[in-house]
């Protein structure tokens, strides 16, 4: 009877397997699989995010916003899913046994363009919401005054008795929003261009009940994303050139992982 009931109410999205806790070392294992078969597509995605990052970071410069490099790093993670999409479609159609070009890895976003747009709204909308939250809660610390040069401003915030508390709430801020945002995208995208008839509403619903059910491995899986990702923006982005697609490629098997047919 229950049986039953679960395929009436879930028939287009399936079902959540329950998987290892170290089940994502395998994902970046067949990550690295794809990205191998695919060098130049993926390698030159990669190349694309990191020169928007430089191009993002001089923008802040010039605009004497030097402090907000750090939040749009930081809501870089939050944009990451969407940004993907085209890593996804990649590993698609390498597992479906199809040819694969750059163009028709970016045209993936056409199997299911509307969902696929309003997920990247959301995901926006939670960019923008963090970046705003940053930025109220740099004033209240530091004051509206308190604006160093891009070089001074690393000491400057050390000699200030504001940096701990900025540090603890700015944190906390942070890590509640990652944590939502993780879950409303760990597999949602890749859900959206694997099945055109799915809605975005239904498709963060299954990812969020994905990372529930099998939380160990998908708090390992968020982790090691942090720390790779987190090591390719230090040469200022330069690593992001292997990293992101490296994790986009991984993220495709996740989701195969853990959503059944």
């Amino acid at each position: 009877m229950s049986t039953d009931t679960t395929a009436q109410v879930t028939p287009i999205t399936g079902r959540i397997r329950r998987i290892a806790t170290d089940r994502p070392w395998t994902w970046l294992t067949l990550g690295w699989r794809d990205m191998m078969a695919n060098k130049a597509i993926s390698l030159a995605y990669g190349a694309v995010l990191t020169l928007a990052g430089w191009v993002l970071a001089l923008l802040l410069f010039e605009m004497g916003t030097a402090w907000a490099i750090l939040p749009a790093t930081a809501g870089f993670f939050i944009m990451a899913p969407i940004l993907a999409a085209g890593l996804y479609e990649v590993s698609r159609r390498r597992q479906a046994g199809e040819a694969v070009t750059l163009a028709e890895a970016v045209a993936g976003f056409r199997r299911n363009p509307t969902q696929i747009a309003m997920m990247g709204v959301t995901l926006l909308v939670l960019h923008l919401f963090w970046t705003r939250i940053a930025g109220l809660l740099f004033a209240l610390f530091f004051g509206i005054n308190f604006a160093p040069s891009l070089g001074q401003l690393p000491l400057a915030m050390l000699q200030s008795e504001q940096l701990l508390p900025f540090l603890v709430v700015g944190t906390g801020f942070g890590f509640v929003l990652a944590s939502v945002t993780f879950a409303v995208a760990a597999i949602s995208i890749p859900m959206l261009l694997d099945k055109p008839e799915v809605s975005f509403l239904e498709a963060a619903t299954v990812s969020i009940q994905a990372v529930m059910e099998n939380w160990r491995a998908m708090a390992l899986w968020a982790g090691l994303i942090v720390v790779f990702t987190g090591l390719a923006l230090v040469p200022f982005f330069l690593g992001l050139v292997i990293v992101m697609p490296l994790i986009g490629h991984a993220t495709w098997h996740a989701y195969k992982d853990l959503v059944a047919r």
